[in-house]
């Protein structure tokens, strides 16, 4: 760790106590005010989104190794995604020391109203181009908990389970930022009788999960072993795989998900850097038994990372919150999945996004899918407004949140949130 993570830095933009983005924070995002003009790649501290091309234009990161780059004037991240962590680690040092409440030059220039927008005066979009996207499955207690529904308790996990991160690939131009609309899918689904019928999802639901995102990738036929694979996350974001499990149900087998999850995948504006979360590195869970050598790990390859799902209905003012849980639990850690995807020469590219797979906790109300929280639809969710829930109704919103905390500051991902609109079947 270094001066950026220092407990004590303080700010001369205001920031409150809860708030998810502190000095300490800086995540990037992308943005264009609402009163117009271009998307400029940005960060945030507490209430105000930071333009970082009028930074950049003003000479803020001259003599640094972003001189002349243009990173920063560009419709997405991974301009500067692919520069590398030295870059972002500079980056990093370059604006706490900008933002820091002892430094006047930015503080009292006249730019500074060119260069801070109030969140509530800005539009979010999609940070990166996500250029493919895979999607893992690697929290034991969701396995375990999908596989006794299906299979009976003796044989929830598969056999390759505790071998290798299990995933498959999604589709990346159903990616969307937090905040879109989300239309309930059609497709074919098994009826009681055994033949198929068409028609709009009956059995709609969230996943609960986050995503690392590539900066450098890797030539084809060249691996990343679990030891660089950090050098090769830029940073991680909130995700929602929207899944519609009739429609899942009956296609999965024997390839795997299609139609039941291509539809749409929405992931948080703010991407939270490696570089943030060190602070709150811990261990993951023991494996066992042990992998082998290329997804072996030492030291602590995980980050105590607090998750919270909550639901609102149509006909209520007010958010339950469903589902309480940690990316602490998950079994297969990113550099182990970045790792694995690597192994057979895949070559990853800037932007593209790994997701966890659902997290899961050990506790009923820490499960991060209706379908177990509602165990696949035999026990409904008792709402604070009397409603009850076994899946997803229409106009139904879900919001996913996460944050760390320590003893003086909090680092959070803001959120991820989308509502259900309906079918046009």
């Amino acid at each position: 760790m270094d001066e950026t993570h220092n407990p004590d830095l303080k700010s001369w933009i205001e920031v409150n106590s809860d708030s998810h983005f502190p000095i300490q924070n800086l995540p990037f995002g992308v943005f264009r005010p609402i009163s117009g003009g271009d998307l400029h790649v940005c960060t945030i501290i507490g209430d105000f989104v930071i333009d970082l091309s009028i930074l950049d234009s003003n000479g803020f990161f001259s003599n640094s190794n972003l001189q002349d780059t243009l990173v920063f004037d560009e419709p997405t991240l991974n301009a500067f995604m692919s520069l590398g962590r030295a870059s972002w680690k500079e980056t990093r040092l370059i604006l706490s020391n900008l933002f820091s409440e002892d430094n006047s030059e930015l503080r009292d220039s006249k730019i500074r109203g060119d260069v801070l927008f109030h969140i509530s005066d800005v539009e979010m979009v999609l940070p990166v181009d996500v250029g493919d996207y895979t999607d893992f499955y690697s929290s034991k207690e969701h396995a375990t908990n999908v596989g006794k529904m299906f299979r009976g308790e003796e044989n929830a996990l598969m056999p390759n389970w505790l071998h290798l991160p299990v995933a498959y690939h999604g589709r990346s131009s159903s990616i969307v930022v937090s905040g879109t609309d989300i239309k309930r899918p059609s497709g074919q689904m098994l009826t009681k009788d055994s033949t198929p019928s068409f028609g709009s999802s009956n059995r709609l639901d969230f996943e609960l999960e986050m995503g690392a995102l590539v900066g450098p990738g890797n030539t084809l036929g060249n691996t990343i072993s679990t030891q660089e694979a950090e050098n090769h996350i830029f940073g991680l974001v909130l995700v929602n795989d929207w899944s519609a499990r009739d429609i899942q149900k009956w296609e999965y087998q024997p390839l795997g998900p299609f139609l039941g999850k291509s539809f749409a995948t929405s992931i948080s504006p703010w991407v939270i850097t490696l570089e943030a979360l060190e602070p709150f590195r811990c261990s993951g869970p023991k494996q066992d038994p042990k992998p082998l050598p290329y997804l072996n790990t030492s030291g602590k390859n995980s980050y105590d990372i607090n998750l919270e799902v909550s639901l609102q209905t149509a006909n209520s003012d007010n958010t339950d919150v469903i589902c309480n849980t940690n990316f602490k639990h998950l079994y297969w850690s990113m550099t182990q999945q970045l790792a694995h995807h690597t192994v057979n020469g895949c070559n990853l590219r800037t932007g593209d996004l790994l997701a966890s797979g659902t997290i899961s906790g050990p506790s009923s109300d820490s499960y991060g899918s209706l379908l177990e929280l509602s165990w696949n639809g035999t026990k409904p969710i008792n709402l604070s407004n009397n409603e009850k829930r076994t899946f997803l109704d229409d106009y139904d919103s879900i919001s996913i949140t996460g944050w760390c905390q320590n003893d003086s500051y909090r680092v959070g991902f803001g959120a991820v949130s989308g509502q259900i609109t309906p079918s046009d079947e």
